[in-house]
């Protein structure tokens, strides 16, 4: 039986702020202000986005040429300190850091190393159906609970691809973790994708919104939906590919630059060569498998319950969770 909260959640502790860079773009070295304008105007706004960019996009976006850019960006790397190496101590340090967003599941938690990792891509794949919207909508709830709540005491930007998002389900997960609903709606900011192009625009826009607003998840439902219904046949499936692949890259860097969690849900495809087992697999082949950092593959049992197995890991092992979808929610 589901319980829900008695009491009001204490008051958000502060969601811990993603380390900023504070030199302008006037200061770097070959940058005038008209230059800087230009970088601006293109999303270059901080300095780690400059310092992680190609030469070949900023000298297309500053309108100079690949030389310069590729001073520019060694200035910024330089004031930024990217590309020196450290010991794994440091790291190990770095990554007591990490938050996690609780998915209203102890066992999916526990699946998962405690929650919904930041600075991660963890990719929810599955048939329809087996509960993919309506993890993502839980954890577009549970983010905004404070840190000791199974939250990170932020927001939420939300990709819609398929028209899946439901406000009305946000209500009732709002109700039922102890948060008021319209607050609640409020903190997570939702755009319809219309296609590929507009879906890679969106996380541009959420570097811009995430300077004003503590965005500590992104959420993208569904991730291949596009590419999958525009680059039909074998011939494209190269250029789809390597979009996908940037997207990819630029929602990793999201997560990096912000301290912020990275869900996406995907489709699956049947292999009619499969005889025996599961003859689905997610859409996206190689490169969504090596860009998610969590694969997590979703099956249907006995109503309300699901399953969700985890696939793919770089520090946890394999193993099946069962949660179940109830009207308040994801739940044991």
């Amino acid at each position: 039986m589901v319980q829900k909260s008695a009491t009001r959640a204490s008051p958000p502790a502060p969601a811990e702020e993603p380390p900023k860079h504070e030199v302008a773009l006037e200061d770097l070295a070959g940058v005038g202000a008209t230059t800087a304008d230009k970088l601006r105007e293109a999303g270059y706004t901080d300095l780690m986005e400059l310092a992680t960019a190609s030469p070949g996009d900023v000298a297309e976006a500053a309108e100079i040429g690949a030389a310069a850019a590729q001073k520019i960006i060694a200035e910024a790397r330089r004031l930024a300190d990217v590309g020196s190496f450290e010991n794994g101590t440091v790291l190990l340090e770095r990554r007591k850091k990490l938050g996690r967003i609780s998915a209203s599941s102890s066992a999916l938690d526990e699946l998962l190393g405690g929650g919904i990792e930041t600075m991660a891509i963890t990719e929810f794949a599955g048939e329809f159906g087996t509960g993919k919207t309506q993890i993502a909508h839980q954890v577009a709830v549970n983010v905004q609970l404070p840190v000791g709540q199974g939250g990170l005491a932020g927001e939420t930007v939300y990709i819609d691809t398929e028209s899946t998002f439901r406000p009305e389900r946000v209500v009732d997960m709002a109700k039922a973790t102890g948060l008021e609903p319209g607050p609640a709606l409020e903190k997570i900011h939702i755009a319809r994708a219309y296609n590929s192009n507009h879906q890679m625009l969106l996380v541009q826009k959420a570097q811009e919104l995430a300077r004003t607003r503590p965005i500590r998840l992104i959420v993208v439902d569904s991730l291949t939906a596009h590419f999958r219904s525009e680059y039909m046949g074998r011939g494209e499936l190269a250029p789809r590919q390597q979009l996908l692949n940037k997207h990819l890259h630029e929602l990793l860097k999201f997560g990096d630059t912000y301290n912020a969690a990275i869900l996406v849900t995907n489709q699956v495809s049947s292999r009619p060569d499969i005889l025996f087992g599961d003859p689905t697999r997610p859409i996206g082949g190689n490169i969504v498998a090596h860009a998610a950092t969590y694969r997590v593959y979703l099956r249907k049992s006995k109503p309300p319950k699901r399953i969700a197995r985890l696939i793919d890991s770089p520090n946890l092992p394999e193993g099946e969770a069962v949660f179940s979808l109830t009207a308040d929610g994801i739940r044991e």
